[in-house]
Formats: structure tokens, C-alpha cells, sequence
């Protein structure tokens, strides 16, 4: 059995924001020269998700009003983790509304998703360096 890993690194330049990191894991499988196994991606940080979806800007726009009107940012007052001189409560209940981590299944070499399915990083606290695990394992 083999194994990869690797560090995906990004900064979104907003608070909130949906990245398509498909073509970057699927460079990364490439690399890993792995052709049947498991590939798992986490988001190394606890303001942050990824998951899996549609590539269509419509929906995520709908998942970041849904989240908002769930769990708003503010008034940053009514989170006790808050109290600690943070503003980012929200973006903690967030990450666990839309997931920590996916695990995808290596086929032939290639990522074993159903129709339209993508691999996106959701980043509920940006405007900072944010990294993603990659780590796969397989023959």
C-alpha cells in the first residue's frame, strides 16, 4: 500500500467564499501515481469545510444565504466564543453544518465522483493563508 500527501495552500480575500479544488486534488491523485484507493481532503482549519456539489453559482450563493440566515455573523454578541475577543463563532457553526472532510474513492487512477459532483473548499473566516490536507492511499 502507498501513500500521499500533500498541502494545498489559499487565501479567499473575503469573509466567505466556495472554491472548485477538484483540478488541484486531481493533480495531486496524478502525482500520487495511486490507482485504487481512497482519497481524503480536510480543511486544516475549524472556520472552514469542504465538500462536495454542483460547480453552479446559483447554488452557491443559496448555500451562503442559507447559512447566513442559520447562523448570522452578526451581531457578534449573541456567540460566547465571541467573549474571547474573537468575531468568529459563526463561521465555527458553519464548518459544521457543511462538513469537516470528504472521502472520495480512486478508481482506474481518477476520482469516482457521480454526475456533477466537485470537491470545494468553503471558507467561513477568510482574508488569510488557509491550508487543505490531501492524503491518499492506495495501490
Amino acid at each position: 500500500m502507498k501513500s500521499y500527501r500533500q498541502e494545498l495552500h489559499l487565501t479567499v480575500p473575503a469573509r466567505r467564499g466556495y472554491i472548485n479544488i477538484t483540478s488541484e486534488v486531481e493533480r495531486c491523485l496524478l502525482e500520487s501515481g495511486i490507482k485504487e484507493g481512497l482519497c481524503l481532503v480536510n480543511p486544516m482549519h475549524i472556520s472552514a469545510s469542504v465538500f462536495i456539489n454542483d460547480d453552479e453559482p446559483g447554488l452557491h450563493h443559496d448555500f451562503d444565504t442559507f447559512l447566513e440566515k442559520l447562523v448570522p455573523h452578526g451581531p457578534i454578541e449573541q456567540y460566547r466564543h465571541n467573549d474571547t475577543g474573537e468575531d468568529n463563532a459563526d463561521s465555527h457553526i458553519k464548518r459544521q453544518v457543511m462538513g469537516r472532510e470528504v472521502v472520495v474513492a480512486v478508481t482506474g487512477g481518477r476520482l469516482d465522483f457521480g454526475t456533477w459532483e466537485q470537491i470545494f473548499y468553503g471558507e467561513f473566516d477568510g482574508n488569510r493563508r488557509k491550508r487543505i490536507l490531501v492524503k491518499i492511499i492506495g495501490e
